[in-house]
């Protein structure tokens, strides 16, 4: 089984790109299904069909669905949010308030990982492709397991004996059993579903980028942030390129904006494939147009193979700090410069430089130290004084 997750900075194109794949892999043989986390959903606007919250067939070997969150948290989080509701009441909480305390942050990005634990365990499908949100509620998706975890062990400090028997002064001890077993579950079920989002030999980020200042810079932050949680990115997608040769006219300074933005993309994620989507001049929306975009990207290929396996950035804890890798092939020859700019470390080789951002976490960190061990490069943060 395969899973692809589509990322980028809203109307990057993620919704086309992971439409058009996942139609690529159904008409290849793959038994596929496409799902929008997206609260903002337009996969049934690019599929030109009417969804639901349940798998919709398009056509054979190809479902589409767009998560409603309402009948997500009906199907999966009742007894969980009476036993919240029940707590906060217990605690002298107004009725209206409770009502919105009981709604465990993250439960919408949860419903996403509860569809997938379901359709894995159960075998239902080849492929699953994800259109996300944008790039910042992907995160948050992709960090919820442990988010959750913490969360819960503060609102439920006490064992489980120790709220059966707060079950019974309440006078609900069934309710309170179910919200905890619910409970319990829903952990459990969020955690395989991470490790195997984590595992690069089944799940693949892909990282949209159209050539333009901030969607560079956001698709940078993704990609720190997803290698920092641990989840592999096998290619990076550019959308939306206009043909060099509209250099007249209204365009014209886009189009050469865009030739110094399409080599700092390559610049800023190698060695990681990049691959390329052209303007085609209208709105994507049906099949035929989909089809249109899966064959430029992938070719006669099904779109749902491991496009890359290494993984060229990695932060690691050492004594004192932390230590940045990166595995760059032009880091292979001449000396390395390093600047640090805020939350971007800019690297210089020769006529060559990367920005790569930084997490938040290494501001109350300085570079004390960079070895250029070819073809990585470490550098090395210790924490500043005072």
């Amino acid at each position: 089984m395969r899973i692809l997750l589509f990322t980028g900075k809203g109307g990057a194109g993620k919704t086309t790109t992971a439409a058009a794949t996942a139609l690529q892999a159904a008409r290849s043989g793959r038994k596929t299904l496409v799902m929008s986390t997206d609260p903002a959903h337009s996969l049934a606007d690019v599929l030109n069909l009417p969804l639901g919250p349940e798998p919709v067939e398009v056509e054979k070997n190809l479902w589409a669905q767009e998560l409603d969150i309402y009948y997500s948290m009906r199907k999966h989080w009742g007894s969980l949010r009476r036993l919240m509701l029940d707590l906060f009441r217990w605690q002298g909480v107004d009725r209206k308030v409770a009502e919105e305390l009981a709604a465990i942050p993250g439960m919408e990005e949860g419903s996403a990982f509860l569809w997938i634990e379901e359709y894995v365990r159960e075998n239902r499908f080849d492929l699953i492709v994800i259109d996300s949100a944008p790039t910042g509620e992907t995160l948050t998706l992709l960090s919820l397991p442990q988010v959750t975890q913490w969360w819960t062990t503060q609102m439920f400090p006490f064992p489980k004996m120790a709220l059966r028997g707060m079950g019974r002064l309440m006078g609900g001890m069934m309710p309170m059993a179910a919200g905890l077993e619910e409970l319990s579950t829903l952990l459990e079920k969020m955690e395989r579903v991470q490790k195997i989002l984590a595992d690069p030999e089944i799940t693949s980020t892909r990282i949209m980028v159209n050539p333009e200042r901030m969607v560079i810079a956001e698709a940078r932050r993704a990609y720190t942030y997803l290698q920092l949680y641990g989840y592999h990115v096998d290619a990076v997608i550019t959308n939306r390129i206009l043909p060099e040769g509209e250099t007249t006219g209204f365009f014209s300074a886009y189009v050469a904006s865009q030739s110094r933005y399409l080599a700092e993309i390559e610049e800023s994620f190698a060695p990681l494939p990049m691959l390329r989507i052209p303007h085609f001049g209208e709105e994507i929306v049906g099949l035929d147009l989909l089809e249109k975009t899966g064959k430029v990207l992938y070719g006669d290929r099904p779109g749902d193979d491991l496009l890359f396996r290494e993984k060229p950035l990695g932060i690691s804890e050492v004594d004192g700090g932390y230590v940045l890798t990166l595995r760059l092939p032009f880091l292979e020859n001449g000396d390395v410069g390093v600047e640090r700019s805020g939350d971007t470390v800019t690297l210089q080789v020769g006529s060559r430089r990367r920005h790569v951002f930084l997490p938040r976490f290494l501001a109350f960190y300085s570079i004390w130290e960079t070895l250029h061990l070819p073809p990585e490069l470490k550098i090395f943060f210790e924490k500043r004084p005072g």
